[in-house]
């Protein structure tokens, strides 16, 4: 029988299209639902367009946890993966999938995580401070912003001359390289 996999998303979606192109052909695991707090999020024209479900929630949903629980159910969603979501987990929603959500930073935490740590504001601070690394992290959720136990790290070299946006890619070739591996080692555990 398939895992059932749940997107939450909310921006462009290259990486949740990443993930769904990945588990196209999987015969243990498919992207079944995908799920944003923002109507205008082009990772539901992106999901659409291989014909996975979508829905939109609003912040009441999310942080009572309870209309979005019963359309995980629905969809009988056995793991939870946030790529590109800005909004912390709320606790129904953490303790229904206990260890089954996980998430990819834009950095090699604990450096550069918490709120207000996302996309741009990373990889900026990242060359502000000089730094001759950056990576990805792929970790549990937990009730704190990026504190939830790492699960995966790679590097990547920042040269002196790179500037955010080369920083970016860097990170981008990485998330894209492994994350839906490392999503699919984690759901057949």
């Amino acid at each position: 029988m398939k895992k059932n996999i749940a997107i939450f998303a909310s921006g462009s979606g290259t990486n949740a299209e990443n993930i769904i192109r990945y588990f196209e052909e999987n015969d243990l695991i498919r992207v079944s639902l995908v799920l944003s707090n923002r109507s205008d999020a082009l990772v539901l024209e992106r999901a659409q367009g291989f014909h996975v479900p979508t829905a939109v929630f609003s912040k009441d949903d999310w942080q009572t946890g309870k209309a979005i629980l019963t359309l995980l159910k629905t969809h009988h969603i056995d793991f939870i993966v946030l790529a590109g979501f800005l909004l912390r987990v709320p606790l129904p929603l953490l303790h229904a999938y206990p260890n089954k959500i996980i998430n990819i930073h834009p950095a090699l935490l604990p450096n550069y995580g918490g709120k207000g740590m996302y996309g741009d504001r990373v990889h900026e601070a990242v060359v502000a401070a000089g730094e001759k690394e950056s990576g990805i992290t792929i970790h549990y959720i937990d009730e704190h912003y990026d504190e939830g136990s790492i699960i995966f790290q790679a590097q990547c070299e920042v040269l002196p001359d790179d500037s955010p946006k080369e920083v970016a890619r860097k990170v981008h070739d990485l998330e894209y390289k492994y994350y839906p591996s490392i999503i699919e080692k984690v759901v057949l555990k």
